[in-house]
């Protein structure tokens, strides 16, 4: 299947120094594919940066009616350290750099119910204590 051309297209290019990152806008055109891999976007994007690729993140990818484009959001960081720092923990955890905690669907939801019986300025205090509570569990 990889044998078909891809073509990569960058847009609304940006350099980010507050987040040591540059960021991008992605148009893949895939003619012939329903879509391309995101390891595959990111050897050719760490190419194309003339970076790693291990620091290339790519999300938000939608394919277009009708197939053969598809558009989304790519961010390439400085480093390593930066990646770590900056990255929501559920990117990371889908580039296989953090780990996904288990939570049981029980300890979430009475941690909810727990935050909603509270009213005020002690609710956000409340809240933050049931997510830890259901953390440990």
């Amino acid at each position: 299947m990889s044998d078909q051309s891809v073509v990569v297209k960058t847009r609304k290019f940006m350099k980010n120094p507050l987040l040591s990152r540059r960021q991008m806008i992605v148009d893949i055109i895939h003619p012939g594919r329903a879509n391309v891999a995101k390891a595959e976007l990111q050897e050719v994007i760490g190419g194309m940066h003339k970076t790693a690729s291990t620091l290339v993140v790519l999300f938000g990818f939608r394919t277009k009616f009708g197939g053969g484009k598809s558009t989304g959001f790519c961010v390439i960081y400085d480093n390593k350290d930066a990646l770590m720092k900056f990255e929501p923990k559920h990117r990371l955890v889908r580039l296989g750099l953090g780990e996904k905690k288990e939570r049981s669907r029980k300890a979430m939801k009475e941690a909810k119910n727990k935050g909603k019986k509270i009213r005020g300025t002690g609710a956000s205090i409340a809240k933050h204590k049931a997510k830890r509570a259901a953390q440990n569990d």
